[in-house]
């Protein structure tokens, strides 16, 4: 079993850093040539505004998403620190199942929000694609941070109390120089 999870592990990592740096690179190549063909060659594509965008925010969802895994999103553990350690436990673990939590309440919504776009065949505007292709982004990235978000509370949950607070620093420290 544990080896399945370290697939999935794997799998969405790459997923997410690949499209993350994927969306930032074309989303500004595509901005780069775009602002070239307009100002030197007057013409462009009306496209390449709403297209640009779109990449942008594919990228940011899913680097968001990676961050999870990595442990860069801001949490401020001063207070914590300051509790005996089981009651340090209990807190971490209440807070990431909470933010569990509420990441699935987001992939539920973000999948009726798309749905009701589907019903009502909203077109984007200047790609001329169905509003729901490019907004598949919110189930999708969502659903991969609620999978790190969860995967936080077991690790949380199965490290003894007395290791959690400088488990939590250390991995901080290693997860923001270790190259993945």
């Amino acid at each position: 079993m544990r080896r399945f999870f370290e697939i999935i592990d794997i799998g969405i990592a790459t997923v997410n850093k690949t499209i993350a740096v994927v969306g930032i690179v074309a989303g500004t190549l595509l901005a780069f040539i775009n602002v070239v063909m307009r100002y030197v060659f007057n013409t462009g594509w009306a496209w390449a505004g709403e297209a640009t965008n779109y990449l942008f925010i594919w990228s940011a969802f899913f680097a968001a998403a990676y961050g999870f895994r990595k442990g860069i999103h801001i949490s401020v553990t001063i207070l914590i620190e300051r509790f005996p350690s089981p009651i340090a436990k209990a807190y971490l673990v209440f807070s990431s199942a909470l933010t569990t939590i509420f990441l699935m309440f987001i992939v539920v919504y973000s999948v009726q929000y798309l749905y009701v776009m589907y019903e009502l065949n909203f077109m984007s505007v200047d790609l001329g694609i169905p509003q729901w292709v490019p907004m598949l982004v919110l189930p999708v990235a969502f659903l991969g941070a609620s999978y790190r978000a969860g995967e936080k509370v077991y690790q949380i949950a199965v490290t003894p109390s007395d290791k959690v607070i400088i488990n939590a620093e250390a991995e901080m420290i290693r997860d923001s120089i270790k190259k993945d």
